[in-house]
């Protein structure tokens, strides 16, 4: 799994086996958008949450931060230089490219000049227990909680808590989006795009916009204390191109849920105004911080 879904994958979403020049593809792709959106992802990112999680590695010798879903590594580029002390970054993605480019492209130093050392592994990161994430000091992720089901949510939980680790997941979806200016459509597209966001897929039921909350709950159940502060993209002028495919993802995301929205040329108008640096956009995002004992 890799950042959020809004863009970053091409290949169709039946029963058939994709081909190789599909897998290839969607490797570009997903390249590709990750470093679009990767300035935007790094202004968005509370950094109110740094304080405490730095408090919470005090005196740790050396950190070690399983990163789930890494995608193109952009987490990993982001925090490490912000934290002190010597850090083993474990970098977790389904797609071979996607974790060769994370290693290659990570950063060698922390805050103070220690160095940073990383491996990758392919996983389903959706059955990782306790016992996989043994030795983590920090567990990270990165627009990941709203692909994720009811139940894998309290697994996540749990194996952060039975391995004693905190955790940082950022960036993930809240069902909020403003648009300027207005388009009599907006509340439709943007109904149509959460409920494609909590849609059931592959026989999971996605939690989409309700990401958030439910693992508050999930690791609140196991007595851990959680923050959680907005992290919103602020989209416009001179993004116009991270704009315009933030928009083709989206309104298609609505359009695949309700296709008879898209008759009235919707897209092809904020696509218009996008590229001509007219639109402005706030997609909302919360990131949550949950300490370990």
């Amino acid at each position: 799994m890799s950042d959020d879904r809004t863009g970053t994958s091409r290949m169709s979403d039946d029963s058939t086996t994709p081909s190789q020049d599909e897998l290839d593809e969607a490797a570009r792709y997903s390249l590709a958008w990750l470093g679009l959106r990767e300035p935007a992802d790094a202004r968005a990112r509370a950094t109110e949450l740094l304080d405490p999680l730095r408090r919470q590695l005090a005196g740790t010798s050396r950190t070690v931060i399983h990163d789930l879903g890494c995608g193109s590594g952009s987490m990993g580029r982001w925090l490490a230089p912000r934290l002190p002390g010597p850090q083993h970054w474990i970098m977790y993605d389904h797609d071979p490219d996607l974790l060769a480019h994370a290693a290659a492209n990570m950063v060698d130093s922390a805050a103070d000049g220690s160095p940073v050392t990383v491996e990758t592994r392919r996983a389903d990161i959706t059955r990782l227990t306790a016992e996989d994430l043994a030795g983590a000091t920090l567990v990270t992720a990165s627009a990941l909680l709203d692909l994720l089901t009811l139940e894998e949510v309290a697994g996540l939980a749990a194996a952060c808590v039975g391995a004693g680790s905190a955790a940082l997941l950022t960036l993930s979806v809240l069902g909020r989006v403003e648009i300027a200016p207005a388009d009599p459509r907006d509340a439709e597209i943007a109904a149509a795009f959460d409920a494609h966001q909590r849609r059931e897929h592959g026989g999971r039921r996605l939690l989409g916009p309700d990401a958030v909350d439910a693992m508050t709950q999930a690791f609140g159940r196991l007595g851990v204390e959680v923050q959680v502060r907005t992290s919103p993209w602020r989209l416009g002028g001179n993004q116009a191109a991270l704009t315009a495919q933030w928009l083709r993802g989206w309104v298609e995301a609505a359009y695949e849920q309700r296709p008879e929205l898209a008759d009235d040329g919707y897209l092809s108008r904020r696509l218009a105004a996008a590229e001509a640096g007219e639109l402005r956009v706030v997609v909302h995002h919360a990131d949550l911080f949950a300490r370990s004992e």
